[in-house]
């Protein structure tokens, strides 16, 4: 890849510089600490505006995301409050033992698993039906300017969710997905994305990069963690393998996923005639 047109990919905001654990001592006993990523991990340093986690399942890499997410502060799409999530008191625990390097703080952004979509368009659905059965119900109570009044802000805080986010049940799980980060990606934001390829088809994944572009361009920084070699070929991003302690920063080429879905496809039966 060419360094220029590497760089034209990679402009943007560095916002979260790097992590480390807060002192030179061992961390403490158990989990999460015993995780081998977790235990080895001496620091770790953000350098472009998209950085990939990249590893097999059960490798520390979403422990790590998640631990991110607590120290930084994030927000969350569909799911719990990372302050509230039960699910998460060990990420908490961890990110207490952090220190977070900030090159510029900012509290825009989110933190988002591939499964806290569907929460998120069950809420949003749920909302638009509460907003239409309330503007029926001030419909028949209220008359006059008083229920003008009541309608009109009902209606239109409906229509408002509408334009935003649609049907995110009538769209497929890939079109809504995209559509939930058209609407909530703004400018200058820190965003931490834990295998946002899950409903995308490798066409949408595409969209996905052409998305990630625009918001690099306007100076956003991402944190993802994905199995995907098309997510990962995003021109000019660092990507930090997981699968060995300490983790390491991998030229695209050389990883696992990418050789077996690039040897894949040039030779199909050479893995099936195994089956």
């Amino acid at each position: 890849m060419a360094e220029g047109y590497s760089r034209l990919y990679t402009r943007g905001m560095l916002y979260l510089r790097s992590i480390a654990p807060r002192t030179e001592a061992a961390f403490p006993e158990g989990y999460p600490f015993d995780v081998p990523l977790v235990r080895a991990l001496e620091g770790l340093e953000f350098r472009s505006s998209v950085t990939f986690l990249v590893g097999e399942n059960g490798s520390g890499k979403s422990t790590l995301m998640e631990a991110i997410a607590a120290g930084v502060g994030s927000i969350t799409v569909g799911g719990v409050d990372v302050s509230r999530d039960p699910t998460l008191g060990s990420a908490r625990r961890l990110a207490e033992h952090l220190r977070f390097a900030w090159a510029r703080r900012t509290r825009r952004g989110f933190y988002m698993r591939a499964e806290d979509f569907f929460n998120f368009a069950q809420r949003i659905n749920h909302l638009r039906q509460d907003l239409a059965d309330d503007a029926e119900d001030a419909e028949s109570r209220y008359s006059g300017y008083g229920r003008l009044l009541a309608t009109s802000s009902l209606r239109g805080q409906k229509a408002a969710l509408e334009k935003s986010y649609g049907d995110l049940h009538a769209n497929s799980h890939g079109e809504g997905f995209l559509k939930l980060f058209q609407s909530r990606f703004v400018p200058g934001g820190l965003y931490l994305l834990d295998e946002p390829e899950a409903p995308l088809s490798p066409l949408r994944q595409l969209t996905f990069l052409a998305l990630l572009k625009d918001m690099v361009d306007q100076q956003a920084q991402f944190i993802i963690a994905t199995h995907s070699p098309i997510i990962l070929a995003f021109p000019g991003a660092s990507i930090l393998s997981c699968d060995q302690a300490p983790i390491r920063e991998v030229p695209y080429d050389e990883l696992e996923h990418v050789r077996l879905t690039r040897d894949f496809l040039q030779n199909p039966q050479a893995f099936l005639r195994h089956l």
